[in-house]
């Protein structure tokens, strides 16, 4: 049983910690201080915290920097021109790729139209995306603009598949049947692995082999996947996707991004792709040549040389993701999850008269490290209460409160003193 005889305790939250082999990851972020206050921080969903090792990172490039130039490209401590090749392979283990399917790079958003140029080819008779409704904007804008790119109307294809009246939750059935109603048509199955909004799990497998079945390609934009569920994306047989490092993976507000791309197309250079002098054939990288040659891999799909201040910030945190593993860091988010859905339950049950529920899956292999908690009946000054009260969590209208206990730097009690910070504000609401 998922609630393993929870108990809305602080000596129950203290003694899970004691117990909790990832405790001492803890130790190893900053916690904003507001009011005099350390705060109870849940929005990692939103932006992760500091690494405390992140300003050692970022000196030893600052130094190498001062003391070598333009020389740092080859005689850094960690040369430049290589850099973002340092940052594979923890990458490749968050997200279930082999080395050669990943490259951090560029930002989420620019990763993804790079990879449309690619995996987006609309013929005539099959031009279709389908993908969530309520989508995160900035992936609906990128689908709009691509389909206008290629002189066709979004209302016609862009097919979105929503969640059923009076439901929150997108019905994994609607969309596959979505996909099978649309089999001739359909180009490309594109959604957001885990809904930004509900926090909603796709079965992204399950996804991906029903777009191939009917000959279409399956993408995913993993910004609130990467670092918080398990991926496969390599044995899943995902197309290609995109995520963003400064949600779960700590790595400072709009830090570059990566993506992926499955070996099957990594492997094929004859597939059209925009270009540019990072992606080209790195032996022959400095000799200034006229024609494109593309690396194989995903590092094919590069364009400009890596933003090496901000990759070392993000290896700061990289390289705690490769030394806790994901496997660890699941077992100890889905207890997290677990605790802070049974403590809001405790107490919101005490106010039959207040309306707050959580619209996320309760399955908990239908959902990451967040909670999303609809305030019905109130508006946002409840949330600006819980931010006052020195809860950060973050808001999206009209009345969703999106909370997320990240393992790595979140514990027990601090969901058990979120719980209590909720109980007074409701007492006096």
């Amino acid at each position: 049983d998922k609630n393993m005889n929870f108990e809305n305790h602080l000596d129950f939250a203290q003694a899970q910690d004691q117990q909790d082999e990832l405790k001492s990851y803890r130790d190893k972020f900053f916690f904003p201080v507001i009011n005099d206050k350390e705060v109870l921080y849940f929005t990692g969903n939103s932006l992760g915290l500091q690494p405390k090792a992140a300003k050692d990172y970022l000196q030893q490039e600052l130094d190498d920097w001062a003391k070598w130039g333009v020389e740092g490209h080859f005689h850094a401590k960690n040369p430049w021109v290589s850099y973002h090749e340092i940052l594979t392979p923890a990458t490749a283990s968050i997200v279930g790729a082999n080395e050669s399917e990943v490259v951090c790079m560029g930002s989420l958003t620019n990763n993804l139209h790079l990879l449309f140029v690619s995996f987006y080819r609309p013929t005539e008779t099959r031009f279709k995306i389908i993908s969530e409704a309520k989508m995160f904007p900035s992936d609906r804008y990128l689908l709009e603009t691509q389909v206008r790119h290629h002189g066709l109307d979004p209302d016609e294809a862009i097919i979105e598949v929503a969640p059923r009246d009076g439901e929150h939750l997108i019905r994994e059935e609607d969309i596959i049947q979505t996909i099978n109603d649309n089999a001739d048509s359909v180009a490309l199955v594109f959604f957001g692995g885990v809904n930004y909004f509900t926090g909603q799990v796709f079965d992204m497998e399950k996804l991906t082999q029903v777009a191939h079945s009917v000959g279409a390609l399956a993408g995913f934009d993993l910004a609130h996947a990467a670092g918080n569920i398990p991926l496969k994306l390599h044995d899943w047989n995902v197309d290609f996707a995109a995520w963003c490092t400064y949600k779960y993976l700590n790595s400072s507000a709009g830090n570059c991004a990566a993506l992926f791309v499955h070996d099957k197309h990594g492997d094929d250079t004859s597939i059209n792709r925009f270009g540019g002098w990072w992606g080209h054939n790195k032996e022959r990288r400095f000799l200034m040549e006229n024609t494109f040659e593309p690396m194989t891999g995903a590092e094919g799909w590069q364009v400009s040389n890596a933003p090496v201040m901000g990759m070392a910030v993000l290896k700061s945190s990289l390289d705690i993701f490769h030394e806790v593993g994901m496997e660890r860091l699941r077992a100890k988010s889905l207890k997290l999850t677990a605790y802070l859905e049974f403590v809001f339950n405790d107490i919101v049950k005490e106010f039959p008269n207040v309306q707050l529920e959580i619209i996320t899956p309760t399955d908990p292999e239908r959902r990451g490290c967040q909670l999303s908690v609809k305030l019905l009946g109130t508006d946002k000054s409840f949330f600006n209460a819980l931010t006052e009260a020195g809860v950060i969590a973050d808001f999206r209208e009209p009345d969703v409160v999106r909370l997320a206990p990240a393992p790595l730097y979140n514990s027990f009690e601090d969901v058990y003193r979120f719980g209590q910070t909720l109980k007074s504000l409701l007492a006096s609401w």
